[in-house]
Order: C-alpha cells, then structure tokens, then sequence
C-alpha cells in the first residue's frame, strides 16, 4: 500500500492493517489529510491473490501501470477463482485419511476416515454455493456432528476398526491450523489486537467442534447406542 501511495504521488502515508480491518492516511502536496477505514471480514487466506497485488504494487513502483488500469486489475484479482472444488475435495478427504494414520489408524481406518472427511467438505462446499452465508459457529458445529456421524456409521458397519481414530481423522479439515498459527505469529510480532482476534476466531471454530461433537454423541447414547472410544 505503502509503494502505490508513493507512486502514485502521495506525500505521506500511514498504513496499519490488521486481521479484520485496514486503516489508511494520506497527505497530498496541499497538506490535505485523509483518511479510510476497511472492514475486512475473516476468510480463508488465498496465497495466489497475495502474491497478485504484491507484484502489482512492484509494477507499479516501476510505471507500468495508471491509476485506472491498475484499479482494473486489483478488481481482476479481487474475483480470482480460488482452487478447484474437485482439488479441495481430494485434499481434505486425504488430509482426513493421513490424520487417522498419525493418530494410530490401520489403513482401513483411513479409508473410513477419507470417506468421512470427503462427506465433511462436500456439505462445507455446499453451504459455500448458498447465496446466504451460513454462521461460521453453525458451520462447524454441523461440520462436526457430520463427520462424526458418519465416521460412527463407517464403523458400525465394520470399516475400520479404530472408532478414535476414525472419527479424529474425519473432523481435521475443520481445525483452525492456519489462523492459530498467524495469531501466535501476530502476538510474536507484537501486534496484540490482530493475534487476539485470530485466537478469538480459532477459539470459536474449536469451540463448534467440540459441540458438534458432543451433540452426536448425546445423541446416540440417548438412542442406545455404544460407542468403543
């Protein structure tokens, strides 16, 4: 941000971003002060669109870019296609199967674990086609309870033998791994209000796990059902 101020011939400016907002100063030749706030609302990180603006903002350090061109292709990267469905399916439904392998599985505890994983974010992708966004809490406390329902059912019917593992291995795609990680990074750094609001965030997501989870087991306990931990 920084870069394209100067280039674009900015006097002075101030930048300071966090995880769910940005703020940005400006003075012109005039002494003529602005200033803006952003509302970024918490997603998923797409490294491909980080390493777009960041060459952008090179290029145009270097003039190869006017304000209006450049403000096209910031709204080209803007609507940039995440990864494909069908390769986010396979990484989370082998994700799922290499957890229950850590986590002690046989190798038909990870078939039982990938197919669990698979039913997870195929439910995850279709609450991402709703035009109304669903809670992020609600998210993974369906996400959750999914998952371990069908991790139960793949065990009840003899695929896989290690429920634990099974059911673990099924509700890792869920886990915050990336923002926990930023918030110990951002807390490092010293940037205390960005890394509490990534630790409230994974603490929540984890907080919906552990419903979801809970709730399918009072369930099946209250339906008769035995579960082998």
């Amino acid at each position: 941000m920084h870069r394209i101020a100067a280039n674009y011939g900015v006097a002075e400016s101030q930048q300071y971003v966090c995880s769910n907002s940005i703020f940005q100063t400006a003075v012109n030749d005039r002494r003529q002060m602005y200033a803006k706030v952003n509302y970024v609302p918490l997603a998923d990180v797409q490294l491909d669109k980080v390493d777009a603006v960041n060459r952008l903002s090179r290029e145009i350090a270097q003039g190869k870019w006017s304000v209006e061109e450049a403000e096209l292709e910031l709204e080209r990267i803007r609507t940039m296609p995440g990864k494909r469905r069908i390769a986010r399916l396979l990484g989370s439904s082998f994700g799922s199967a290499g957890f229950c392998y850590i986590f002690g599985g046989t190798l038909l505890d990870c078939v039982a674990a990938f197919l669990a994983g698979m039913v997870v974010y195929l439910f995850l992708l279709f609450l991402e086609r709703r035009e109304k966004k669903t809670a992020k809490l609600l998210v993974n406390i369906a996400g959750a309870f999914i998952g371990t329902g069908v991790g139960t059912l793949l065990w009840r019917i003899g695929v896989g033998d290690q429920y634990s593992a099974i059911v673990t291995g099924a509700i890792m795609p869920l886990l915050p791994g990336v923002p926990f990680v930023n918030a110990i990074r951002d807390v490092g750094n010293g940037d205390y209000l960005a890394g509490t609001v990534r630790f409230i965030d994974a603490a929540l997501v984890l907080i919906g796990i552990a419903m979801g989870v809970i709730a399918f087991f009072v369930l099946y306990s209250e339906l008769g059902g035995v579960l082998q931990l």
